[in-house]
């Protein structure tokens, strides 16, 4: 909905910008009179097209005005009115524009048991048997059709990465930056197959906060399998027992 901008003086089109009167009355047709307002101005629609504007004066419509648009034929003084209508000013609040439900959702709203719509064109996907970079499925092990009737694109791979390694699990973290060695030296990363292996491995540690997820060669935490937590310092320095072998008291035990 276009914003109305009234203004107070017009040039041309004297024959309408004058027919304040014939506007308001027309609007009674729609609201009651004590819903008008003061006349605000008049907006010149095109030739021989004008638009009145009146304040309104309903409750939660701060800024709207009533609108009345008129016309008139060539080289007639006859007032025709066109339409009745309520509208934004400047200063109006209004709702944010209409975002389709597909564009507003995000993946954390959806849960594991939502089924999401078929998208044919989405630009991540390929069918399956276009794919021939070194992430291809090994369509020798199957014949044709009983595959993966698509898979990742190359574009849909580059957000993958991108999202996992800008992530919480990437390089840029504080623990990434207080572990002693990254999980590229670790025992328990699981390096993943095709593109990803050179970027990206599983944590199979149940000990780390990644455990069962997507981690980056160069993440790092506290539960890298070559590291060790230091050992606590000793208030004192304890000594080994001392025992006087020279001296010895031998006690007879009851029967």
């Amino acid at each position: 909905m276009s914003r109305l901008q009234p203004v107070k003086n017009v040039t041309k089109e004297k024959t309408l910008a004058q027919a304040v009167d014939t506007a308001r009355e027309a609007l009674l047709e729609i609201t009651t009179a004590d819903s008008i307002g003061e006349h605000r101005g008049v907006v010149l629609d095109a030739e021989r097209v004008l638009t009145h504007a009146f304040a309104c004066e309903l409750p939660g419509y701060v800024g709207w005005f009533w609108a009345v648009t008129l016309a008139r034929a060539s080289r007639s003084r006859k007032v025709t009115i066109n339409e009745l209508s309520l509208k934004p000013g400047p200063d109006a609040l209004m709702a944010p524009d209409w975002v389709p439900w597909a564009d507003r959702l995000e993946p954390k709203d959806v849960s594991g048991t939502e089924a999401l719509p078929y998208r044919a064109d989405d630009s991540r996907l390929v069918e399956g048997f276009e794919d021939t970079t070194e992430d291809a499925d090994q369509l020798e092990e199957f014949e044709m059709g009983l595959g993966r009737a698509r898979v990742l694109s190359i574009e849909g791979r580059k957000e993958a990465y991108n999202r996992w390694y800008n992530s919480d699990r990437g390089p840029n973290t504080a623990s990434t930056r207080a572990a002693k060695a990254n999980c590229s030296t670790c025992a328990f990363m699981m390096l993943m197959a095709g593109s990803a292996r050179s970027l990206f491995g599983v944590c199979a540690n149940e000990w780390s906060p990644d455990d069962g997820k997507v981690v980056s060669l160069d993440h790092g935490c506290g539960a890298h399998s070559e590291t060790d937590a230091p050992r606590e310092k000793r208030l004192w320095v304890q000594t080994e027992p001392v025992v006087n072998e020279t001296d010895i008291e031998i006690v007879e035990s009851a029967h």
